[in-house]
């Protein structure tokens, strides 16, 4: 479900930009400010929020940990 809504809200987003830019009226500029606010304030988090979820956040730090790992790894 939330897959569908991030598509949507990018197809909504791209295409108020779109919109904006090739169509000649008075509010043209103003779709292209909704469409660009659309992407980075609803679009970029909501698809941040869905890929993100399920991960867990030590596995992508630099620990001394990981960082030894890292070396082993290296090593072979």
């Amino acid at each position: 479900m939330m897959k569908y809504l991030i598509v949507l809200c990018l197809i909504l987003s791209v295409g108020s930009i779109l919109t904006g830019y090739f169509a000649g009226f008075e509010n043209s500029e103003k779709l292209i400010g909704y469409g660009v606010i659309g992407l980075f304030f609803i679009v970029f988090p909501l698809f941040s929020y869905y890929r993100w979820k399920d991960k867990n956040i030590k596995d992508y730090m630099l620990t001394k940990e990981n960082l030894d790992k890292m070396r082993e790894r290296e090593k072979k």
